[in-house]
């Protein structure tokens, strides 16, 4: 196991890898079940990139999806250490259950309410402003840094003398209910597009109250990377997981921004067989970055160009689609052909694992009779 490392893959497979009480914190803030799929366009090179919260089916298979995931991660949590769950409305009453039976129902320390000045507002309902984050311990004996995460007293609060004593000159200890704001979507200084980003002053008080410097902080679900690089500004180790390796480049380059350029991303797909399982959207922006292209910058409607090339001679660049298929066909270099013409380029990439006999031809017909010289590039030739 590896520390101030960011793992890609599936969190399961993982952290099924990690010794035993092998971190001191965990934060998780895993998909919802919301059944909401979510499309954003990230702020470098507008590359497109969908979070699917893609559990739609029924609760219990959601949560049989989430218990072997939280069970190792009670595992790999020290005797002496803290997790914290984030949830919201649609199932936290079934995952409070599910860590009951994990931790232990006398190892639930806080159900916290953060409560946001953002959200819906229903004529038939009041309106839902707050996220729940349980905070369970695998033992009485753990670490909780009471004096990092105080609160000042109210201005308008009189201390007589006789009671300064129990006033603490740090402030109040906090409650459960935390009143913070989401991240404006003008922020340009912390947004980075992710949809479901956490405030960085969130992570600060969970990471400073319940870990020391130099502990290890978990999050088997890393997203963006909000909790590695907050535990890395305080001092902390840390572990990030995601299954998304355009999410990992993220946080790589969030690090890196900040001054720690040593970030290393552990299983980026190396193999064929790996790239296959890609989901789509995956499959392609692991394609246009491994090329160091430029992502198109339209969600919908791209008239066929997934991106371009970036070439530095002359500011060239060229269309590029990106087909994750074996045996490529005539029709594909047909419309590619028109998607090309409709840019105003006369050439243009095709990136796919295979090519039949046909997409030789149609390349070639294409540029005798038409031209326009379409490329075909097989993709097992960017793993070398």
């Amino acid at each position: 196991m590896e520390t101030n490392a960011i793992y890609c893959g599936n969190n399961l497979d993982i952290l099924k890898q990690f010794p035993d009480e092998s971190v001191d914190l965990i934060y998780a803030d895993p998909p919802f079940f919301s059944g909401r799929n979510y499309e954003v366009i990230w702020g470098d090179n507008a590359e497109i990139r969908q979070f699917d919260d893609r559990f739609k089916g029924k609760i219990d298979w959601y949560m049989e999806w989430m218990a072997v995931r939280l069970q190792q991660c009670c595992r790999v949590l020290r005797t002496t250490g803290t997790m914290y769950l984030h949830c919201d409305w649609h199932a936290n009453s079934h995952l409070r259950i599910e860590m009951d039976r994990i931790f232990g129902v006398n190892n639930l320390q806080n159900e916290i309410i953060w409560h946001y000045n953002s959200g819906s507002r229903s004529k038939s309902d009041f309106g839902r402003r707050h996220d729940t984050i349980l905070r369970y311990t695998k033992s009485q004996t753990y670490t909780f840094n009471v004096d990092a995460v105080r609160e000042p007293y109210s201005k308008n609060i009189n201390i007589p003398k006789c009671k300064e004593q129990y006033y603490n000159p740090l402030g109040k200890v906090m409650d459960d209910v935390w009143n913070m704001p989401i991240i404006a979507q003008n922020d340009k200084t912390e947004r980075i597009g992710y949809p479901t980003q956490k405030p960085e002053a969130l992570l600060m008080r969970i990471i400073e109250s319940s870990s020391n410097k130099d502990d290890i902080v978990l999050d088997p679900f890393c997203g963006c990377g909000t909790a590695i690089a907050v535990a890395h500004q305080l001092q902390r180790k840390w572990i990030g997981i995601d299954v998304s390796p355009t999410a990992c480049r993220v946080m790589q380059k969030r690090l890196s921004e900040r001054g720690y350029t040593q970030a290393k991303i552990i299983g980026l797909p190396t193999t064929i067989d790996e790239l296959k399982a890609l989901e789509p959207f995956e499959f392609q922006n692991w394609i246009v970055n491994k090329i160091g292209g430029v992502h198109n910058n339209k969600k919908t409607g791209d008239g066929g160009v997934d991106g371009w090339t970036l070439e530095v001679l002359n500011n060239l660049r060229l269309p590029i689609q990106v087909k994750q298929s074996e045996n490529i066909g005539r029709n594909v270099i047909d419309n590619f052909e028109t998607a090309i013409r409709r840019v105003k380029k006369d050439k243009g990439i095709i990136y796919a694992l295979s090519f039949g006999k046909g997409a030789y031809e149609e390349t070639a017909r294409a540029r005798t009779e038409d031209g326009v010289d379409i490329q075909l590039v097989k993709v097992s030739t960017l793993l070398t």
